[in-house]
């Protein structure tokens, strides 16, 4: 269902004071001292002594809500396509600038009906299954320690398939943007990913009306 944003992708979450880490990811042009300081996607398991969710525990977490999973993730992914562009700002919750964590509880709350916290230090901690990289879908939440502090999340992003995720990432990168997962840089500071939209409300999906 999400095939449709592959084209456009070469194209192309204490309180506020946490939302992103000051010192925001740009690109994988980062610093390369930065980048071998970070936490490597293998050690995640380690370093929130969480087990990966089998398909079984995926579906039975989310009930019998399955199968709106996928016209969620493509609302609000659809609609974080539309903001491309849109500049970071840091405790930016709203269309006239986000921060990471602003960006991601701004389309689930718009798009889902979900309510997520507004940091990513509170973010990754959501009840939600614990997703491995292989088996990432459009929607699943990314996590990375952006910061040079291992293991410390500091940023946040949305799968979108492909590789490719969304996010808000920093001034100097230009906010909201499409990034690659397997670029340096954010491989080597990926820390998890959670499928929060497993814990959205059983009802239909918000429409919103679009300007």
């Amino acid at each position: 269902m999400l095939n449709r944003f592959a084209p456009l992708v070469p194209l192309a979450l204490v309180t506020l004071l946490f939302g992103c880490a000051a010192h925001s990811p740009v690109s994988q042009q980062e610093p390369q001292h930065q980048v071998s300081n970070s936490v490597t996607a293998q050690s995640s398991s380690v370093l929130f002594q969480e087990e990966l969710a089998t398909d079984k525990e995926l579906a039975d977490f989310a009930g019998g809500k399955s199968y709106q999973l996928p016209v969620l993730a493509d609302s609000i992914l659809e609609r974080g396509m539309s903001l491309i562009g849109t500049r970071y700002r840091f405790g930016g919750t709203s269309e006239a600038g986000f921060d990471c964590s602003g960006f991601i509880g701004y389309l689930f709350r718009e798009e889902a009906g979900m309510n997520l916290p507004r940091s990513t230090r509170e973010m990754i901690n959501v009840d939600a299954p614990l997703v491995a990289r292989s088996a990432l879908k459009p929607g699943d939440l990314l996590f990375f320690a952006t910061n040079g502090r291992r293991g410390r999340v500091s940023h946040a992003g949305i799968y979108l398939g492909d590789n490719q995720f969304i996010h808000s990432s920093s001034r100097k990168s230009g906010g909201v943007r499409i990034d690659s997962l397997g670029d340096s840089y954010w491989s080597k500071t990926f820390i998890e990913a959670k499928r929060a939209l497993a814990m959205a409300p059983a009802a239909a999906p918000i429409v919103t009306a679009r300007k």
